[in-house]
Formats: structure tokens, C-alpha cells, sequence
């Protein structure tokens, strides 16, 4: 799911999505409880046109409500009441909803659709390129304020660590869709890092440091994951490759110069007083890395 409104803090209000079950929008005048009430209805085995069916009846405000759904199977329902504030429309697709309300021009629900079927890539990247046609299409009359991504698994593990694959908002910017393009990219970037902490773990030096490095190319100029990239390839003896990587990083941060020295203590870098000091450029007065601490 994919929204952009001129409206703070979107994500919270209309986003909800679970893996295995679905995925809901309640848009216009909201009520969020169609978000968790709807997942609730689809997750009992309910298909997303009984689960909208059932929610609207029982809503005595149905008539200023927006609100889509896609369940497992990928059926979809979706309800524009006609108090919703024009222009205001859905328009549907193969397994995908498209809706708006106060809309510069109408044809922005079947610009969605046809973005969004014209995209390729990761399901995030449809998504955003639907955001994309409807602002190639006047977006919304008021102008943009937020925006959310959110995706999950098509079959939930139990583990909501796992199943959420990416969620995330931006409340409040100028550019909503542009800041929310940097984060997707920030965020693939942390979790080639995660996969890296995860091999170290497994005594797998090679391939962590290989997930360190491609999260490092990703977004060259964040400290944290270059911080790391830089660890890594000291402890596996890339000294010369490893020093300007880690100079650059305590010149702009020097807190992590420190953060290396208490690295050995905590098990995550050789105890090398030696190694140590001449990666920080200091004088001097032993174990495999693991992987970075997540906090």
C-alpha cells in the first residue's frame, strides 16, 4: 500500500496491511478502526468484498468514507462514498485498488491504475510509481504534505520482524515522495547490513563482509554503515583498504573512534591495541568479528 495526502501524518491514519491476510485504506472522513477490523474479518476467512460489505453496514457515516481492500486471494472491494469531496473516485485493476478524494482532476484514480500496471521492479516500486502518475495528473487540489509505504509478505511466518518488508512514513515535507524514495533506499541499504551482521554471526567473514560493503555503496555518505564496512574489513586484515573508509568517518563523527575501541570488550573486533590505534591515527601505549550491535 502507497499513499500521498496533503494531510500530516498520513501512514497512521489509512495504512494497514498484515501478510497472509491483506491489506486495507480507509481514506476521507477516517476511521481507522476499518483498518483492524477489516484485517480481523479477512483473517477469519472472509473475502475482502463480505469483509467491506460488513463494515459499511454497520457504519452510519458510510456515506463520507473511502475505504479499499485486497484480501489473500487478491480480490478486491472498494467503497467512494458520495459525500466524499470531488474529485473523488476508485478505479480497479488486476488484484489492485486505486482511490482519491479531493483530486485537482478525476482521472487521477485510472492514472494510478495504469502506473502502477506499467511499472516494473518490487512491488514498493509500483507502488510509488502510481503515487507518481497521480501527481503526473494534478494530485491533490491542496497541494502534498505526507506519505506512507507499506508492504508485507504474501504469507505471514509469525515473526512480524520478517513479515514486514517495508514500512514507512513521512509526516511532514515538502517533497513526501521524494523523501519517501530516499528512505526506501536507506532502509534496503540497512537491511543488506542486517544480512551482514547475520552471516558474521555464523562465522561467515567473507559473505558479511561482501553485505557490509554493498550497504556501504548504497548510501556512501552515511557514517553508520560506512562505520561498519570499514570494521569489517580491518578485522579480516584489509588494513590499508580499511583506514581511509574509517578516517573519513571519525573526522565527521569522532564518537565512533571511540566506539571502536570498546569493540574488542564486546567480542566484535580483534583485541589489537596496535590495529586499533593506527586506524585512529593514534600511538598504541584476539577474536573474529560478529555482527554490529542493532541499538
Amino acid at each position: 500500500m502507497a499513499v500521498q495526502s496533503h494531510f500530516f501524518g498520513v501512514g497512521a491514519l489509512v495504512s494497514w496491511a498484515e501478510a497472509g491476510v491483506g491489506a486495507v485504506a480507509t481514506q476521507s472522513v477516517v476511521d481507522p478502526a476499518y483498518g483492524p477490523r477489516g484485517l480481523e474479518l479477512m483473517r477469519s476467512g472472509k473475502s475482502a468484498p463480505e469483509s467491506l460489505h460488513e463494515l459499511l453496514s454497520a457504519d452510519s457515516q458510510q456515506n463520507v468514507r473511502q475505504v479499499a481492500m485486497v484480501d489473500r486471494a487478491g480480490r478486491v472491494a472498494v467503497h467512494s462514498g458520495k459525500g466524499c469531496i470531488d474529485h473523488a473516485g476508485h478505479a480497479l485493476g488486476n488484484q489492485v485498488s486505486a482511490q482519491a478524494n479531493i483530486m485537482e482532476r478525476d482521472t487521477v484514480p485510472a492514472a494510478m491504475v495504469r502506473g502502477y500496471e506499467a511499472a516494473r521492479g518490487e512491488l514498493a516500486e509500483r507502488l510509488l510509481a502510481a503515487l507518481d502518475a497521480a501527481e503526473g495528473e494534478g494530485g491533490d487540489l491542496r497541494g502534498r504534505q505526507s506519505a506512507a509505504l507499506l508492504v508485507v509478505a504474501a504469507r505471514g511466518s509469525g515473526r512480524p520482524g520478517e513479515d514486514t518488508l517495508v514500512d514507512l512514513r513521512v509526516d511532514d515535507h515538502t517533497d513526501p515522495l521524494g523523501e519517501l524514495r530516499r528512505l526506501l533506499r536507506l532502509r534496503r541499504a540497512y537491511a543488506r547490513a542486517d544480512v551482514g551482521d547475520h552471516l558474521a554471526a555464523e562465522g561467515d567473514s567473507a559473505g558479511a563482509l561482501r553485505e557490509y560493503a554493498a550497504a556501504h555503496a548504497t548510501e556512501p555518505d552515511n557514517p553508520e554503515l560506512a562505520f561498519w564496512h570499514g570494521a569489517a574489513l580491518a578485522a579480516g586484515g584489509n588494513e590499508q583498504e580499511a583506514i581511509p573508509i574509517l578516517r573519513k568517518v571519525f573526522e565527521e563523527r569522532p564518537g565512533y573512534a571511540d566506539l571502536l575501541q570498546r569493540l574488542p570488550a564486546a567480542g566484535l573486533f580483534p583485541d589489537d591495541g596496535q590495529l586499533i590505534a593506527r586506524l585512529i591515527g593514534t600511538r598504541a601505549e584476539s577474536a573474529p568479528p560478529g555482527p554490529r550491535p542493532t541499538i
